[in-house]
């Protein structure tokens, strides 16, 4: 019963959208949490289920990308990929930074980042 854990930190992407994900592929097997990700790119289904609505494309792709490096991990632990589920998937906010402009009087625009942990058990 072995555990990986994976944490990306400043990832450019909305909180709002990763707090829509997290919880559709929380205690998921991995290999459906990963098919479930890869339909939401190829706009397949949508976050609520149907055809048509909401995709979160951007979300999707750097939560899969933590998704694949957190089975990378329980590889390099000698956990059985085929036994994996997701134990917790979830989305903090990170933290905010101004996008400067070119003059000092022109205001910049802030960005923000998100942290996206996730910790895969063996069941």
């Amino acid at each position: 019963m072995g555990e990986s854990k994976t944490v990306e930190n400043a990832l450019r992407i909305s909180t709002k959208h990763a707090l829509e994900i997290c919880p559709k592929i929380k205690g998921n097997p991995l290999q459906k949490a990963k098919r479930f990700l890869n339909n939401l790119l190829a706009k397949k289904i949508g976050i609520k289920g149907k055809t048509k609505g909401k995709y979160y494309t951007n979300a999707a792709k750097n939560i899969l990308s933590v998704l694949n490096a957190a089975e990378a991990n329980a590889k390099q632990k000698n956990l059985n990929v085929e036994k994996l589920f997701i134990k917790q998937a979830k989305a903090d906010k990170g933290y905010k930074f101004i996008r400067p402009k070119t003059r000092a009087k022109f205001a910049g625009r802030k960005a923000k980042m998100t942290n996206i942990t996730i910790i895969l058990e063996e069941r």
